[in-house]
């Protein structure tokens, strides 16, 4: 008998542990989180994650890029605001709409392939699933179908009723930012500098315009010189591709090996002076010893990096998300309801 009482004691500590583990992991930034777990639609609507599959399939079969630019709305919504899917709103009477700020302006994509999920989804499940469960959907399978790592994606979040694009401007990291500002930005966000080198990692698919290396070329620190970390002969092969004036938007792979195949040659890269963008190579040359190492480490261990990405990934999906009484599920993620 004392020994049964005794297995009982222990089988309550041990679920006891994993709840209390559970809840840590799920409890940062001042969102609500804790509401939030991957089963959400388990009942009332199970065909969500077929459907945002299925969808995200065949858009990026028609343009592989796609892949790139959805995993990038997902970031650039969490950033301001939290992941409320405010990037979606048009804007209106009330407010601008952050996809008029620097950061998006002709630049975020994939808008129309969100509709075709949403559209989707609300013909099958009637107001239940949030555009920003959407976003975050369609972020892991991007990555997924583009040969990156899986994780179960929690799911919950209720639906911004307003846009802020004075934040969008100022939280989103630019294309030119310091290995400090990127530090700041990220550490503002609760994000750690494990989380920013891994989620810059992103940047293994994609493309980027001109204008947003252009002054790495001609006039990196203001002396009419082009920054000298990067690599002599893919120096002059940006050059004619992004030239002193005009051509803002011809555009460059972020990794230039394999543009449409999630990896860690993006890291690789960086080691060889072939980050595209300022806020790429300064990971490894800005002299934080932290991010150094962890683009050496990601350099060499594929695993390793997947891995950090899939962690970073769900704690950033958790920042600052709304509940109910904060937030709606919108039928149409461009406007409110």
């Amino acid at each position: 008998m004392a020994s049964f009482g005794l297995g009982l004691i222990l089988v309550i500590m041990f679920f006891l542990s994993i709840f209390q583990a559970f809840s840590a992991s799920t409890s940062h930034f001042g969102g609500d989180y804790a509401n939030l777990y991957p089963q959400f639609y388990q009942f009332t609507c199970p065909q969500a994650d077929e459907i945002v599959k299925s969808v995200l399939e065949e858009a990026i079969a028609k343009d592989s890029r796609m892949a790139a630019s959805l995993l990038r709305l997902h970031f650039h919504d969490c950033f301001v605001q939290g992941c409320d899917a405010s990037i979606l709103l048009d804007g209106n009477n009330e407010f601008k709409s952050e996809k008029d700020a620097t950061p998006n302006k002709n630049s975020a994509k994939g808008f129309e392939v969100i509709d075709e999920i949403k559209d989707k989804l609300e013909h099958v499940c009637p107001h239940t699933v949030s555009c920003a469960d959407i976003l975050a959907l369609v972020a892991r399978d991007a990555v997924l179908l583009s040969g990156g790592p899986f994780w179960e994606v929690p799911l919950g979040r209720k639906d911004a009723k307003i846009a802020d694009f004075n934040r969008a401007n100022v939280d989103i990291p630019g294309p030119n930012s310091t290995i400090q500002n990127l530090i700041n930005l990220f550490n503002n966000q609760g994000l750690k500098e494990e989380d920013l080198v891994s989620l810059s990692g992103g940047h293994t698919i994609g493309m980027a315009r001109c204008v947003s290396f252009r002054q790495r070329l001609y006039n990196q620190n203001g002396d009419n010189l082009p920054d000298a970390t990067l690599e002599r002969n893919y120096y002059y092969g940006l050059k004619s591709i992004c030239p002193t004036k005009g051509g803002d938007n011809n555009i460059s792979p972020l990794d230039v090996a394999s543009p449409v195949k999630f990896d860690n040659s993006y890291f690789k890269h960086l080691l060889n002076g072939k980050g595209l963008l300022n806020s790429d190579e300064v990971l490894f040359t800005g002299n934080v010893q932290k991010t150094t190492e962890l683009v050496k480490n990601y350099a060499e261990n594929e695993g390793l990096f997947f891995q950090q990405f899939a962690k970073s990934m769900v704690k950033m999906g958790n920042i600052n998300t709304l509940n109910e009484l904060k937030g709606e599920i919108r039928k149409n993620c461009r406007i409110v309801n």
